[in-house]
């Protein structure tokens, strides 16, 4: 595979959980164990992209790099874009993972699992689902599903993206993970394109690359990575961490 550098946007703005990227989870902040588990994938540099100074210390002191960004991104992956210019000035890495900084308990072979549809070239992005288990989930819309059409056992090529319940019928649901593998060249386009219809509708920005006609493949990995958006999803992230 080519060269990667993995990035994980991160901002103190946060209405339901203020100060998120350095809440404590069993005695490490929260933005230090993601950086650990992404470094622990072992598949390429990891930089967190921040406009909050105090992040930023926190992830040096913890011996991780830091690089600031504009305070104004409306998104994480205008934030890795900008970011991606410091970093990687030379251009060597081909491959940008886009990593959410709200993902403490994620497995690190599936942040590896990402990058995989990439080596087709036909792909532009990769990312992750997992099948959805529980009833509760198949009509939650904050629960994102994939539709896409299978091209191996554990690979789908995403045909859309949906807060609904989807696709109609007997047969499996998956849960979109909100990890991508971009290449370099994508990433650009990307960013560089308005918001589209449907992204504006169903409030999902990869939307917005299936409209401008670019290939989403997803590796199919066994587990769902808990989010932690709320209290709540915080004392569930401490109790997980604290007993393994």
């Amino acid at each position: 595979m080519a060269d990667i550098v993995v990035l994980i946007p991160a901002r103190m703005a946060s209405t339901r959980l203020p100060g998120k990227p350095l809440v404590d989870i069993a005695g490490e902040p929260m933005i230090v164990r993601v950086m650990r588990r992404a470094q622990d994938a072992h598949i390429g540099p990891v930089v967190v992209a921040t406009d909050s100074e105090a992040i930023a210390a926190c992830v040096e002191k913890a011996g991780g790099m830091a690089v600031m960004t504009r305070a104004d991104h409306v998104s994480g992956s205008d934030r890795i874009y900008e970011a991606l210019a410091t970093v990687d000035a030379q251009r060597r890495a081909d491959i940008v993972v886009n990593l959410q900084g709200d993902l403490p308990t994620l497995a690190p072979c599936d942040l590896a699992r990402a990058i995989e549809p990439l080596r087709d070239a036909a792909v532009d992005i990769g990312t992750l689902a997992a099948e959805i288990t529980r009833p509760d989930e198949r009509g939650n819309p904050n629960v994102v599903k994939v539709v896409g059409t299978p091209m191996a056992a554990t690979r789908l090529r995403a045909l859309y993206f949906t807060r609904a319940t989807a696709p109609w019928g007997p047969g499996p649901l998956f849960h979109h993970i909100g990890i991508y593998a971009y290449r370099r060249e994508t990433l650009a386009r990307f960013v560089g394109l308005p918001p589209s219809p449907l992204e504006q509708r169903e409030k999902l920005e990869q939307l917005r690359a299936l409209e401008a006609g670019m290939r989403i493949d997803v590796s199919v990995v066994d587990t769902v990575p808990l989010g932690v958006d709320t209290p709540e999803d915080l004392e569930r992230a401490r109790e997980l961490l604290a007993a393994s």
